[in-house]
């Protein structure tokens, strides 16, 4: 999971199709959360699913960053 300052640096570093591939693995696991709490399991972390969703965020930001300055 990919959270904070320093981790937007390492996500800037990568090329899209890695991006893509880790907002993919990230959605994965946001849907499993997300199925645990629909049987009533809880996740390990009561915050989890906000940071993974957060995460996915961040990483479609850089990539809407990254296609607006292709078109400008």
């Amino acid at each position: 999971m990919v959270s904070g300052m320093k981790a937007v640096k390492e996500l800037r570093a990568l090329d899209d199709n890695a991006l893509r591939s880790r907002a993919s693995e990230l959605k994965k696991e946001l849907m499993k959360y997300q199925a645990q709490v629909a049987m009533g399991t809880v996740p390990k972390s009561p915050g989890i699913i906000r940071k993974v969703k957060r995460s996915i965020a961040r990483i479609l930001t850089l990539l809407n960053e990254r296609r607006m300055k292709v078109k400008a």
